[in-house]
């Protein structure tokens, strides 16, 4: 019996108060959307790190044919087969543990498989470039990419060894722009989760005044302060968990038109988020802006109410 009269009460709260109700929604919704949005930013940059940091490698370049800044290449010349053999066996003696694997490539390789294929006429800066131009190297797995550091400091400065470098250098510019992205949208959902809290408080605030008479009755009849309070409760909770639905529904939309289905076809060396990261990030948006509701109208009819 009191169950059914607490929800006659906010199906009643509800009818009167459409206007209050909507801007509630709206609210939640402008939240939840940066709050979605900076959860879904930083989840497609922890996806691209994963794939990207476990694919790069260190990247030993070996001295050319010729003149070079490095010390280490003061001989002018490339190192033998023998010394690349040499080199192999330090890298597997010294750093066995931090690399998994070691992959020898041959400047015709590097000229055939990556140069040709970034500049396809053979042409660099208003030069032709052949592979006697290139550089032979050594791509190293490192088992785990932190590790950067100390294959550095063994590799560097080595006979026959021009430069070590680390693959994720290239990345990393990219990376921060992304989190600095990300804490403006989490700055600006901070925002508004405080005008959502404030807004639902007045609006709850608001309803319970409108029918103070009822709640006068219902006090002077017995009746408890959470059986008071829970219609206008429910009224906050109904409203929110309509907004956040519409985030999460504005969320997918937005993945699937400027990533799913533009982003993904033309950008395919990176992997995106997808419309299931988006159903699994809703249920702790909607959980979270419901549970939202109920403290900020508990905090705010606890006040009017004098309870």
């Amino acid at each position: 019996m009191r169950a059914r009269f607490i929800l006659s009460e906010t199906w009643t709260s509800l009818r009167r108060n459409v206007s209050m109700i909507l801007s509630v929604m709206l609210v939640t919704f402008i939240s939840f959307l940066f709050i979605g949005a900076s959860v879904l930013l930083q989840a497609q940059i922890t996806r691209a790190k994963g794939d990207w940091y476990n694919q790069v490698e260190v990247v030993v370049w070996l001295c050319p044919d010729g003149t070079s800044q490095a010390a280490s290449c003061a001989a002018g010349v490339a190192p033998t087969d023998t010394e690349i053999v040499q080199l192999q066996d330090l890298i597997r003696q010294e750093l066995g543990d931090d690399v998994s694997q070691i992959t020898y490539v041959s400047r015709e390789d590097f000229y055939n498989d990556t140069f040709l294929q970034q500049y396809p006429d053979g042409t660099y800066q208003g030069r032709t470039l052949t592979a006697a131009d290139m550089q032979d190297s050594l791509r190293l797995k490192l088992t785990d990419p932190t590790k950067y550091q100390v294959v550095s400091e063994v590799l560097s400065g080595r006979t026959g060894v021009e430069a070590v470098v680390d693959q994720r250098q290239i990345f990393d510019p990219i990376f921060a722009v992304l989190n600095r992205a990300t804490v403006v949208t989490v700055v600006l959902a901070a925002v508004m989760v405080v005008v959502a809290i404030l807004l639902t408080g007045t609006t709850i605030r608001l309803s319970a005044a409108s029918r103070k008479n009822e709640t006068e009755i219902m006090r002077l009849v017995g009746a408890s302060n959470w059986t008071i309070r829970l219609p206008f409760v429910l009224e906050g909770v109904v409203a929110s968990f309509l907004g956040s639905m519409l985030a999460c529904g504005a969320l997918s939309a937005l993945v699937k038109v400027f990533i799913t289905d533009w982003l993904a076809q033309n950008v395919q060396w990176m992997p995106f988020i997808t419309q299931r990261t988006v159903w699994l990030t809703a249920p702790v948006l909607v959980v979270g802006a419901m549970a939202l509701s109920v403290v900020a109208s508990t905090i705010s009819l606890r006040r009017y109410l004098k309870a």
